[in-house]
C-alpha cells in the first residue's frame, strides 16, 4: 500500500495559550477552582510546555466556557464533519482523484458521537459513490491514526479497494471539562481541535512523493486502561490524564520499536525520520529518554506541537504532512501513536 496523498484541516480561530489564560480569568470559573487548580492553569498556560498556539472550533474563547452537554455535542455536530471534509478536499487535490475513484472511507473519532456516524455526512459533502464502504471506528484516543491506516492497508492489499480515504478528526473542544482534577485541567490547556486524512492506495501517486506503507504492529495494556480514557459524568466526556502517562508512553513506544525493526531488514540507524504523537512536552522528554533520541528526531512532532497542540488523532497526520513537504530526508521513516487502552502503534514507512 501506498500513501499517495495527505490532507489536514483546523478551525480558522487560532489562540495563543496567554489568550487563554486570559478568557478563564475574563469568564469568573476561575474563583469556583480551589488555589491549587489556579495556579496548575497559569504554571501550564503560561509556562513552558512546548505549546504557543492551538486552533479551537469557537467563535471566542468565551464559548468555551458553555459546558452543557447539549452545547459541547452542537460544537462536535457542527465541526467535525466540516473539518473532516476540508481535510479530505485537501488530500484529494493533492493526488487528483476524483469523488468515484474512492471506494472506501474510514473515519476515527473520540471526542463526540453521531449516528449515522461521520462518514454519512462526509461521504454525502464530498460526493462520493453510495456503493463506497463507510467505516466508523471509535474509542482509540490519541492513537488512533495508525490503526486506521492499518485498516486501509487491509482493504487495498485484499484487492478490496484502490483507493481508500483514511480521516481523523477530533474536536477537542466539545469534550474540555473544568474542575478541580489536575488531568481534566492539564487537558483543557493541552488539546485543540483538528483533522488529517490520507489516500491510501494500490499505487504510488506520480504528484506526490512516494510514501510506501512496509511494516504495521501494535500492542494493547489492558492493565493501563484506567490511567488514559474518556469516561461519562453528567453526560459529557471527561478526559482521564494521570501522571504516569508520558513514562507509559515512552516505554510502549520502545517495545513497538524494537519488535518490528526485530523483523524487519531495517536497521535503527538507518531510520532517517521520526513522526512521533506528541501529548506534550512532558511526553516528548520521555520518548527522547527511554529511546536516546536526540532533539532533531523530535523536531517534526515538536514543531506541530508548538504551532496545533495535542489534537488528539490527527496529530501524527499533521507531522506526517509537515516532513513530507518540508524536505524531510527520504529513507526509512517511523511513525508512532498511542492512546487510551492504553495501546501504542508504530508503523515503517520507506519514503524516497
Amino acid at each position: 500500500m501506498f500513501i499517495s496523498g495527505l490532507g489536514v484541516a483546523t478551525p480558522a480561530q487560532r489562540y495563543s495559550q496567554a489568550d487563554c489564560w486570559q478568557a478563564l480569568q475574563d469568564s469568573g470559573k476561575l474563583p469556583t477552582l480551589n488555589p491549587r487548580s489556579r495556579a496548575l492553569l497559569k504554571k501550564v498556560l503560561l509556562g513552558n510546555n512546548g505549546i504557543v498556539h492551538r486552533h479551537l472550533a469557537l467563535d471566542s474563547l468565551a464559548d468555551g466556557f458553555d459546558l452543557s452537554p447539549d452545547a459541547m455535542h452542537a460544537r462536535f455536530r457542527r465541526h467535525a464533519p466540516k473539518l473532516a471534509t476540508e481535510a479530505a478536499r485537501d488530500a484529494m487535490a493533492k493526488t487528483g482523484l476524483a469523488p468515484n475513484d474512492i471506494d472506501a472511507l474510514v473515519i476515527s473519532t473520540c471526542t463526540g458521537y453521531l449516528c449515522p456516524g461521520l462518514t454519512s455526512y462526509v461521504s454525502e459533502a464530498l460526493g462520493l459513490p453510495p456503493n463506497a464502504l463507510l467505516l466508523d471506528l471509535v474509542g482509540q484516543g490519541c492513537g488512533a491514526a495508525l490503526p486506521n491506516l492499518s485498516t486501509a492497508a487491509g482493504l487495498v492489499d485484499s484487492a478490496r479497494c484502490e483507493n481508500v480515504l483514511s480521516i481523523c478528526v477530533e474536536v477537542c473542544s466539545a469534550a474540555f471539562y473544568m474542575d478541580d482534577d489536575p488531568g481534566v485541567l492539564i487537558s483543557a490547556c493541552l488539546f485543540a481541535d483538528g483533522a488529517g486524512a490520507a489516500i491510501c492506495s494500490r499505487r504510488a501517486c506520480d504528484r506526490t512523493r512516494r510514501v510506501e506503507w512496509k511494516q504495521f504492529t501494535t500492542e494493547l495494556d489492558p492493565a493501563s486502561r484506567d490511567l488514559l480514557r474518556f469516561e461519562q459524568r453528567d453526560g459529557m466526556l471527561r478526559n482521564i490524564l494521570t501522571p504516569q502517562v508520558p513514562a507509559l508512553a515512552a516505554a510502549g513506544a520502545k517495545r513497538v520499536l524494537e519488535k518490528v525493526l526485530d523483523e524487519s531488514t531495517v536497521h535503527r540507524e538507518e531510520i532517517t525520520t521520526w513522526i512521533w504523537h506528541a501529548g506534550g512536552r512532558d511526553v516528548l522528554l520521555a520518548l527522547r529518554d527511554q529511546l536516546e533520541l536526540s532533539e532533531s528526531d523530535l523536531c517534526w512532532s515538536a514543531l506541530t506541537l508548538r504551532e496545533l497542540g495535542n489534537i488528539s488523532s490527527p496529530f501524527i497526520l499533521h507531522v506526517l504532512n509537515n516532513a513530507l513537504t518540508n524536505g524531510a530526508p527520504g529513507g526509512p521513516w517511523w511513525v508512532s501513536s498511542f492512546g487510551a487502552g492504553f495501546s501504542c502503534h508504530g508503523a515503517l514507512l520507506e519514503v524516497e
